[in-house]
């Protein structure tokens, strides 16, 4: 598994399928978010306010289409108890997958938007 900073974009083909889901200004970062996808897995640090990272390890199912569906899975600590899974269309993860991108680009961590750790966690239903 490759860093984020070492990711190779994905191919053309590939990459005009997503475009018209996400905004001009995603779509310079959406053939490292594909790469990333591809690799299934990620880990990463939940950044806590005021306190230490939570160190996971993120993975998900690898399907072909933006409408597809995929399972992504978070493990905390390494710990079975601290595991939590969602499922979100793969257009909606890889979009995730951009913004982990964006926030590693600005500040050199790995982690998530607050929005994904919401779906996750169920906070919006």
């Amino acid at each position: 598994m490759s860093t984020i900073e070492e990711l190779k974009p994905a191919g053309r083909a590939d990459v005009v399928l997503y475009m018209p889901y996400y905004s001009k200004n995603k779509h310079n970062w959406l053939p490292f978010a594909i790469s990333l996808y591809r690799q299934g897995s990620l880990e990463g640090n939940r950044i806590i306010e005021g306190g230490e990272g939570i160190a996971f390890v993120a993975s998900w199912y690898i399907s072909k289409l933006p409408s597809e569906l995929t399972r992504c899975r978070l493990q905390f600590e390494g710990q079975a108890d601290l595991s939590y899974e969602v499922t979100l269309s793969n257009s909606e993860f890889i979009d995730y997958l951009i913004d982990v991108i964006i926030n590693f680009k600005r500040s050199h961590l790995t982690d998530f938007p607050g929005g994904f750790y919401r779906k996750l966690l169920r906070f919006d239903q």
